[in-house]
């Protein structure tokens, strides 16, 4: 179900420490992430440790993004926020920057719906992008999101802030 052609899906494994610290400590990805400090070794061996949690547990999944070709782990796609009563989640997905622009993100997303459906029992995901992230909002609307919203001056930066859309996809 969580494989195709181009990428498959796996749960976090205890020799994703690398790959998370790298994943984790790109600037580049903070501010998709919320994210505004480096994150310790230690602080994701601790987080590695619990991964493993019931999703109905601790209401997060966080999988792993690995090219079917190589095996190799090229980005993660976490579905957070479950909310039980209303059977709903969010999502986000991060792909390291050398393996952008090569359908990863798309085949996942594509992959995602059927599970978040068959297995989680989800009646919906939903998303939060920046206005200006034109490329998420590509991808998410290529795999079936709607704009529901914009909520303005949403995301802080260095900048300033910045208006963010909001994304819903009924399962």
């Amino acid at each position: 179900m969580l494989r195709s052609d181009l990428v498959f899906l796996r749960p976090l494994e205890a020799d994703d420490l690398d790959f998370l610290y790298a994943l984790e400590n790109d600037p580049a990805v903070w501010s998709v992430s919320d994210t505004l400090a480096p994150v310790s070794r230690y602080t994701l061996r601790q987080y590695l440790d619990s991964a493993a949690a019931d999703f109905h547990e601790v209401r997060q999944l966080r999988l792993v993004l690995c090219a079917t070709a190589t095996g190799a782990a090229v980005g993660t796609v976490d579905i957070f926020g479950f909310e039980p009563l209303h059977q709903r989640a969010g999502v986000g997905i991060v792909v390291l920057a050398a393996h952008r622009r090569q359908g990863y993100a798309q085949a996942a997303l594509q992959l995602l719906p059927p599970y978040a459906r068959q297995v989680l029992r989800l009646h919906q995901l939903h998303c939060t992008i920046a206005a200006d992230n034109t490329a998420s909002l590509a991808l998410f609307a290529a795999a079936g999101f709607h704009t529901v919203g914009t909520r303005q001056q949403w995301l802080r930066r260095a900048d300033g802030w910045h208006d963010a859309v909001e994304m819903q996809l009924l399962l």
